[in-house]
Protein backbone atom coordinates (compact mmCIF):
# COMPACT_ATOMS: atom_id res chain seq x y z
CA UNK A 1 0.00 0.00 0.00
CA UNK A 2 0.85 3.96 -0.86
CA UNK A 3 2.23 6.16 2.29
CA UNK A 4 -0.88 8.20 0.97
CA UNK A 5 -3.15 5.52 1.69
CA UNK A 6 -1.71 4.67 4.92
CA UNK A 7 -1.83 8.16 5.74
CA UNK A 8 -5.67 8.34 4.24
CA UNK A 9 -7.16 5.44 6.22
CA UNK A 10 -5.22 6.06 9.77
CA UNK A 11 -5.60 9.51 10.23
CA UNK A 12 -8.94 10.25 11.31
CA UNK A 13 -11.50 13.07 10.20
CA UNK A 14 -10.51 16.38 10.46
CA UNK A 15 -14.02 16.53 11.77
CA UNK A 16 -15.11 15.66 15.56
CA UNK A 17 -12.07 13.44 16.96
CA UNK A 18 -14.36 11.75 19.19
CA UNK A 19 -17.34 10.00 18.18
CA UNK A 20 -20.99 10.73 20.10
CA UNK A 21 -21.09 7.36 21.52
CA UNK A 22 -17.36 7.44 22.40
CA UNK A 23 -17.58 11.39 23.90
CA UNK A 24 -20.30 9.45 26.09
CA UNK A 25 -19.05 6.02 26.92
CA UNK A 26 -18.93 6.48 30.36
CA UNK A 27 -23.18 7.36 30.59
CA UNK A 28 -23.62 4.58 28.15
CA UNK A 29 -22.01 2.67 30.44
CA UNK A 30 -23.66 3.41 33.20
CA UNK A 31 -27.06 3.02 31.99
CA UNK A 32 -26.18 -0.28 30.88
CA UNK A 33 -25.24 -1.39 34.58
CA UNK A 34 -28.78 0.06 35.74
CA UNK A 35 -30.82 -2.06 32.75
CA UNK A 36 -28.32 -4.84 33.19
CA UNK A 37 -29.28 -4.91 36.93
CA UNK A 38 -32.89 -4.56 36.34
CA UNK A 39 -33.60 -6.94 33.58
CA UNK A 40 -31.20 -9.09 35.87
CA UNK A 41 -33.78 -8.89 38.79
CA UNK A 42 -37.07 -8.90 36.27
CA UNK A 43 -35.84 -12.09 34.37
CA UNK A 44 -33.41 -13.98 35.71
CA UNK A 45 -34.42 -17.32 33.80
CA UNK A 46 -33.59 -15.42 30.59
CA UNK A 47 -29.86 -14.58 31.61
CA UNK A 48 -29.52 -17.84 32.98
CA UNK A 49 -30.48 -20.03 29.52
CA UNK A 50 -28.13 -17.34 27.66
CA UNK A 51 -25.28 -18.08 30.15
CA UNK A 52 -25.68 -21.59 29.39
CA UNK A 53 -25.20 -21.45 25.60
CA UNK A 54 -21.85 -22.22 25.92
CA UNK A 55 -18.33 -24.21 24.16
CA UNK A 56 -14.93 -24.74 25.71
CA UNK A 57 -16.38 -22.65 28.29
CA UNK A 58 -16.66 -19.16 25.54
CA UNK A 59 -20.17 -18.21 25.69
CA UNK A 60 -21.40 -18.37 22.08
CA UNK A 61 -24.07 -14.82 22.17
CA UNK A 62 -21.04 -13.35 23.62
CA UNK A 63 -18.59 -14.32 21.33
CA UNK A 64 -20.23 -12.93 18.67
CA UNK A 65 -20.94 -9.23 20.17
CA UNK A 66 -16.99 -9.55 20.58
CA UNK A 67 -16.54 -10.38 17.27
CA UNK A 68 -18.90 -7.33 16.05
CA UNK A 69 -17.48 -5.25 18.69
CA UNK A 70 -13.56 -6.30 17.43
CA UNK A 71 -13.53 -6.16 13.67
CA UNK A 72 -14.41 -2.52 13.13
CA UNK A 73 -11.53 -1.50 15.21
CA UNK A 74 -9.25 -3.70 13.99
CA UNK A 75 -10.24 -3.35 10.19
CA UNK A 76 -8.79 0.08 10.85
CA UNK A 77 -5.03 -1.57 11.19
CA UNK A 78 -2.20 -1.81 8.16
CA UNK A 79 0.53 -4.20 9.37
CA UNK A 80 1.93 -2.95 6.75
CA UNK A 81 3.00 -0.14 8.92
CA UNK A 82 5.24 -2.16 10.66
CA UNK A 83 7.72 -1.33 8.25
CA UNK A 84 8.09 2.74 9.76
CA UNK A 85 8.99 1.34 13.49
CA UNK A 86 12.75 2.12 12.48
CA UNK A 87 11.65 5.63 11.91
CA UNK A 88 9.79 6.15 15.19
CA UNK A 89 12.69 3.19 17.31
CA UNK A 90 12.51 5.10 20.88
CA UNK A 91 9.05 6.05 21.22
CA UNK A 92 8.13 2.28 19.98
CA UNK A 93 10.72 1.01 22.32
CA UNK A 94 9.92 2.89 25.56
CA UNK A 95 5.54 2.04 24.49
CA UNK A 96 6.39 -1.75 24.71
CA UNK A 97 8.58 -1.63 27.26
CA UNK A 98 5.49 -0.03 29.21
CA UNK A 99 2.78 -2.34 27.62
CA UNK A 100 4.96 -5.71 28.08
CA UNK A 101 7.57 -5.19 30.82
CA UNK A 102 5.78 -2.58 32.94
CA UNK A 103 1.78 -2.38 33.15
CA UNK A 104 0.87 -6.59 33.53
CA UNK A 105 3.59 -6.78 36.16
CA UNK A 106 2.42 -3.61 38.26
CA UNK A 107 -0.75 -3.82 37.56
CA UNK A 108 -0.62 -7.49 39.17
CA UNK A 109 1.78 -5.95 42.27
CA UNK A 110 -1.39 -3.45 42.53
CA UNK A 111 -4.10 -6.23 42.45
CA UNK A 112 -1.88 -7.76 45.47
CA UNK A 113 -1.38 -4.68 47.55
CA UNK A 114 -4.85 -3.37 47.15
CA UNK A 115 -7.28 -6.23 46.59
CA UNK A 116 -5.18 -9.30 48.81
CA UNK A 117 -4.18 -6.79 51.56
CA UNK A 118 -6.00 -3.36 52.00
CA UNK A 119 -8.89 -3.49 50.63
CA UNK A 120 -9.51 -7.49 51.42
CA UNK A 121 -11.83 -6.77 54.55
CA UNK A 122 -14.08 -5.13 52.84
CA UNK A 123 -14.65 -7.53 49.45
CA UNK A 124 -16.35 -10.75 49.09
CA UNK A 125 -13.14 -13.18 50.34
CA UNK A 126 -14.72 -16.01 47.30
CA UNK A 127 -13.82 -13.68 44.89
CA UNK A 128 -10.11 -12.20 45.98
CA UNK A 129 -8.45 -13.83 43.42
CA UNK A 130 -11.18 -13.37 40.72
CA UNK A 131 -10.81 -9.79 40.71
CA UNK A 132 -6.65 -9.69 41.08
CA UNK A 133 -7.61 -12.40 37.80
CA UNK A 134 -9.77 -9.18 35.60
CA UNK A 135 -7.11 -6.74 36.41
CA UNK A 136 -4.25 -8.87 35.14
CA UNK A 137 -6.44 -9.64 32.04
CA UNK A 138 -7.43 -6.05 31.70
CA UNK A 139 -3.46 -4.52 32.18
CA UNK A 140 -2.12 -7.41 29.66
CA UNK A 141 -4.07 -6.43 26.45
CA UNK A 142 -2.69 -2.85 25.31
CA UNK A 143 -4.80 -0.55 23.75
CA UNK A 144 -6.14 -0.94 19.72
CA UNK A 145 -9.07 1.24 18.21
CA UNK A 146 -9.80 3.94 20.92
CA UNK A 147 -5.58 5.10 20.67
CA UNK A 148 -6.86 6.44 17.53
CA UNK A 149 -9.12 8.85 18.87
CA UNK A 150 -6.56 10.05 21.81
CA UNK A 151 -3.76 10.68 19.35
CA UNK A 152 -5.74 12.93 17.62
CA UNK A 153 -6.81 14.47 20.58
CA UNK A 154 -3.13 15.46 21.96
CA UNK A 155 -1.86 16.16 17.78
CA UNK A 156 -0.54 12.76 17.84
CA UNK A 157 1.89 11.41 14.75
CA UNK A 158 -0.26 9.53 13.04
CA UNK A 159 2.06 7.17 11.56
CA UNK A 160 3.72 6.28 15.18
CA UNK A 161 0.86 5.93 15.92
CA UNK A 162 -0.50 3.38 13.62
CA UNK A 163 2.86 1.74 12.98
CA UNK A 164 2.86 0.99 17.16
CA UNK A 165 -1.01 -0.61 17.18
CA UNK A 166 -0.11 -2.64 14.55
CA UNK A 167 2.88 -3.89 16.24
CA UNK A 168 0.94 -4.15 19.69
CA UNK A 169 -1.53 -6.21 17.90
CA UNK A 170 1.29 -8.75 16.33
CA UNK A 171 3.00 -9.27 19.74
CA UNK A 172 -0.52 -9.80 21.33
CA UNK A 173 -1.65 -12.64 19.18
CA UNK A 174 1.46 -14.31 20.57
CA UNK A 175 2.05 -12.82 23.97
CA UNK A 176 -1.22 -12.19 25.76
CA UNK A 177 -1.56 -15.94 26.74
CA UNK A 178 2.09 -16.39 28.60
CA UNK A 179 1.82 -13.39 29.26
CA UNK A 180 -1.24 -13.86 31.80
CA UNK A 181 -0.60 -17.30 32.21
CA UNK A 182 2.42 -16.60 33.94
CA UNK A 183 1.10 -13.88 36.00
CA UNK A 184 -2.22 -15.99 36.75
CA UNK A 185 0.31 -18.15 38.55
CA UNK A 186 2.35 -16.10 40.34
CA UNK A 187 -1.23 -15.14 41.45
CA UNK A 188 -1.64 -18.83 42.33
CA UNK A 189 -4.68 -18.76 40.31
CA UNK A 190 -4.88 -21.74 37.82
CA UNK A 191 -5.01 -21.40 34.26
CA UNK A 192 -7.07 -23.26 32.60
CA UNK A 193 -5.21 -23.22 29.39
CA UNK A 194 -7.44 -24.22 26.98
CA UNK A 195 -10.19 -21.72 27.64
CA UNK A 196 -7.26 -19.48 27.49
CA UNK A 197 -5.87 -20.27 24.02
CA UNK A 198 -9.61 -20.91 22.87
CA UNK A 199 -9.85 -17.04 23.72
CA UNK A 200 -6.92 -16.14 22.00
CA UNK A 201 -7.90 -17.77 18.53
CA UNK A 202 -11.24 -16.26 19.14
CA UNK A 203 -10.42 -13.08 20.39
CA UNK A 204 -7.11 -12.21 18.42
CA UNK A 205 -6.16 -14.48 15.80
CA UNK A 206 -9.69 -15.20 14.10
CA UNK A 207 -10.66 -11.35 14.37
CA UNK A 208 -7.27 -9.80 13.10
CA UNK A 209 -7.55 -12.58 10.09
CA UNK A 210 -11.03 -11.62 9.14
CA UNK A 211 -10.66 -7.76 9.47
CA UNK A 212 -7.29 -8.09 7.53
CA UNK A 213 -9.47 -9.49 4.76
CA UNK A 214 -12.08 -7.26 4.81
CA UNK A 215 -9.53 -4.44 4.73
CA UNK A 216 -7.80 -5.61 1.79
CA UNK A 217 -11.27 -5.98 0.31
CA UNK A 218 -12.80 -2.60 1.29
CA UNK A 219 -9.38 -0.94 0.05
CA UNK A 220 -10.00 -2.21 -3.48
CA UNK A 221 -12.89 -0.20 -3.91
CA UNK A 222 -10.64 2.93 -2.98
CA UNK A 223 -9.49 5.26 0.22
CA UNK A 224 -12.72 7.27 0.34
CA UNK A 225 -15.25 3.80 0.06
CA UNK A 226 -13.09 2.24 2.93
CA UNK A 227 -13.42 5.52 5.40
CA UNK A 228 -17.61 5.69 4.75
CA UNK A 229 -17.71 2.09 5.90
CA UNK A 230 -15.13 1.92 8.39
CA UNK A 231 -17.26 5.20 10.21
CA UNK A 232 -20.71 3.25 9.61
CA UNK A 233 -19.44 0.40 11.49
CA UNK A 234 -18.34 2.60 14.37
CA UNK A 235 -21.91 2.66 16.27
CA UNK A 236 -22.33 -1.27 15.89
CA UNK A 237 -18.95 -1.64 17.50
CA UNK A 238 -19.77 0.25 20.67
CA UNK A 239 -23.76 -1.28 20.14
CA UNK A 240 -22.19 -4.92 21.00
CA UNK A 241 -20.03 -3.50 23.45
CA UNK A 242 -22.98 -2.11 25.37
CA UNK A 243 -24.90 -5.25 24.95
CA UNK A 244 -22.44 -6.81 26.08
CA UNK A 245 -22.51 -5.14 29.10
CA UNK A 246 -26.12 -5.27 29.70
CA UNK A 247 -25.93 -8.93 30.02
CA UNK A 248 -22.94 -9.23 31.95
CA UNK A 249 -24.07 -6.57 34.76
CA UNK A 250 -27.30 -9.04 34.51
CA UNK A 251 -25.36 -11.23 35.59
CA UNK A 252 -23.69 -9.40 38.13
CA UNK A 253 -27.03 -7.77 39.71
CA UNK A 254 -27.09 -10.05 42.91
CA UNK A 255 -23.61 -9.13 43.64
CA UNK A 256 -23.91 -5.27 42.65
CA UNK A 257 -26.52 -4.54 44.80
CA UNK A 258 -25.38 -6.39 47.46
CA UNK A 259 -22.17 -4.39 47.91
CA UNK A 260 -22.09 -1.64 45.73
CA UNK A 261 -18.74 -0.80 47.07
CA UNK A 262 -16.88 -3.37 45.12
CA UNK A 263 -16.75 -1.16 41.96
CA UNK A 264 -15.47 1.77 43.53
CA UNK A 265 -12.26 -0.29 45.54
CA UNK A 266 -11.81 -1.80 42.18
CA UNK A 267 -11.26 1.20 40.20
CA UNK A 268 -8.55 2.14 42.55
CA UNK A 269 -5.96 0.37 41.22
CA UNK A 270 -7.19 0.45 37.43
CA UNK A 271 -6.42 4.40 38.36
CA UNK A 272 -3.38 4.19 39.76
CA UNK A 273 -1.20 2.33 36.95
CA UNK A 274 -3.46 4.32 34.32
CA UNK A 275 -1.61 7.44 35.86
CA UNK A 276 1.58 5.36 36.86
CA UNK A 277 2.22 3.89 33.14
CA UNK A 278 0.92 7.10 31.76
CA UNK A 279 3.38 9.39 33.25
CA UNK A 280 6.54 7.35 33.07
CA UNK A 281 5.91 6.66 29.58
CA UNK A 282 5.75 10.71 29.17
CA UNK A 283 9.03 10.86 31.00
CA UNK A 284 11.04 8.30 29.38
CA UNK A 285 10.06 9.82 25.65
CA UNK A 286 10.87 13.67 26.93
CA UNK A 287 14.70 11.89 28.31
CA UNK A 288 15.23 10.43 25.40
CA UNK A 289 14.22 13.43 23.08
CA UNK A 290 11.83 11.66 21.59
CA UNK A 291 9.43 14.62 19.43
CA UNK A 292 6.00 15.48 21.62
CA UNK A 293 3.57 14.52 19.24
CA UNK A 294 5.09 10.76 19.35
CA UNK A 295 5.62 10.66 23.22
CA UNK A 296 1.46 11.88 23.54
CA UNK A 297 0.82 8.75 21.83
CA UNK A 298 2.96 6.83 23.51
CA UNK A 299 2.05 7.24 27.21
CA UNK A 300 -1.57 7.04 26.17
CA UNK A 301 -0.64 3.44 24.15
CA UNK A 302 1.01 2.37 27.37
CA UNK A 303 -1.79 3.57 29.66
CA UNK A 304 -4.97 2.28 28.47
CA UNK A 305 -6.32 -0.75 27.49
CA UNK A 306 -8.24 -3.13 25.18
CA UNK A 307 -10.98 -3.90 27.62
CA UNK A 308 -13.05 -5.11 24.57
CA UNK A 309 -10.53 -8.37 24.86
CA UNK A 310 -10.14 -8.33 28.21
CA UNK A 311 -13.51 -8.54 29.04
CA UNK A 312 -14.68 -11.30 26.92
CA UNK A 313 -11.09 -13.20 27.81
CA UNK A 314 -12.52 -12.99 31.63
CA UNK A 315 -16.19 -13.77 30.86
CA UNK A 316 -14.55 -16.92 28.76
CA UNK A 317 -12.13 -18.01 31.23
CA UNK A 318 -14.41 -16.97 34.88
CA UNK A 319 -18.06 -16.82 33.80
CA UNK A 320 -20.38 -13.78 33.41
CA UNK A 321 -21.00 -13.92 36.95
CA UNK A 322 -16.88 -13.89 38.31
CA UNK A 323 -15.05 -11.13 40.44
CA UNK A 324 -12.67 -11.51 36.88
CA UNK A 325 -15.52 -10.20 34.65
CA UNK A 326 -16.52 -7.50 36.97
CA UNK A 327 -13.11 -6.47 37.36
CA UNK A 328 -12.61 -5.29 33.42
CA UNK A 329 -15.91 -3.89 33.37
CA UNK A 330 -14.85 -1.04 35.56
CA UNK A 331 -12.29 -0.84 33.60
CA UNK A 332 -14.57 -0.29 30.68
CA UNK A 333 -16.69 2.31 33.32
CA UNK A 334 -13.28 4.44 34.09
CA UNK A 335 -11.66 4.62 30.49
CA UNK A 336 -13.22 7.29 28.51
CA UNK A 337 -12.82 9.91 31.62
CA UNK A 338 -9.82 9.04 32.90
CA UNK A 339 -7.91 8.88 29.20
CA UNK A 340 -9.22 12.07 28.48
CA UNK A 341 -7.81 13.70 31.54
CA UNK A 342 -4.52 12.74 30.30
CA UNK A 343 -4.95 13.86 26.85
CA UNK A 344 -5.52 17.42 28.70
CA UNK A 345 -2.54 16.77 30.81
CA UNK A 346 -0.28 15.62 27.50
CA UNK A 347 -1.28 19.08 25.77
CA UNK A 348 -1.33 21.35 28.85
CA UNK A 349 2.15 19.83 29.29
CA UNK A 350 3.92 20.38 25.99
CA UNK A 351 5.79 23.83 26.29
CA UNK A 352 7.21 21.85 29.86
CA UNK A 353 8.44 18.96 27.51
CA UNK A 354 9.95 20.79 24.30
CA UNK A 355 11.83 23.04 26.85
CA UNK A 356 14.94 22.62 26.80
CA UNK A 357 17.20 21.43 30.24
CA UNK A 358 20.27 22.66 30.74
Amino acid sequence: MSSQNVAATSQPAAKPAISFFERYLTVWVALCIVAGIALGQMLPDVFQAIGRMEYAQVNLPVGILIWVMIIPMLIKIDFGALGQVKSHWRGIGVTLFINWAVKPFSMALLGWIFVRHLFAPLLPADQLDSYVAGLILLAAAPCTAMVFVWSQLCKGDPYFTLSQVALNDAIMVVAFAPVVALLLGLSSITVPWHTLLTSVALYIVVPVIISQLLRKMLLGHGVAYFQRVVQRLGPYSITALLLTLILLFAFQDKAIIDQPLVIALLAVPILIQVFFNSGLAYLLNRKFGVAHCVAGPSSLIGASNFFELAVATAISLFGFQSGAALATVVGVLIEVPVMLLVVSIVNRSQHWYEAKAH
